[in-house]
């Protein structure tokens, strides 16, 4: 094998864990966000709404160490500016996500919450990515 198609191959297997990474981490929180959604609208009896505001919260935490750790390899530890820029980052995403998932159980009221959630979510995980990409950790090391 030679030297470009090792290169060449390292790069594919930095960007397949790089993904993986980020699939990793948006099933982590999407599991997180799920299981406090369903605690709280079923055990607790909040209404979906508010229900939606808590779990967010707790899934941004666990996101926010998810992706650290497995979509960015960030090797130094977290600073104010990350968290600030990650927070700022988050609360877009999940403004974004909120608002979809608000408009599909008022558009459709009998739309399962949790089905709401999972199309809000799928559509936030791409304004995450992004600003997670060009706002927060910057270009992942591929290598």
């Amino acid at each position: 094998m030679s030297k470009d198609e090792r290169d060449h191959a390292t790069n594919l297997n930095g960007v397949a864990r790089h993904f993986g990474g980020f699939v990793a981490a948006g099933i982590i929180a999407f599991s997180v966000d799920a299981a406090v959604l369903a605690a709280l609208i079923k055990g607790l009896e909040w209404e979906p709404f508010s229900a939606r505001l808590g779990s967010v919260s707790v899934a941004m935490f666990a996101a926010w160490q998810a992706h650290r750790r497995l979509t960015f390899v960030v090797k130094q530890p977290p600073s104010v500016k990350e968290f600030v820029s990650y927070a700022a980052v988050a609360w877009t995403s999940a403004a974004v996500n909120y608002g979809l998932y608000a408009v599909i159980l008022n558009v459709r009221p009998e739309t399962d919450p949790l089905a709401a959630l999972f199309v809000a979510s799928l559509i936030a995980m791409f304004v995450s990515y992004f600003g997670m990409r060009f706002g927060v950790f910057g270009r992942p090391d591929f290598s």
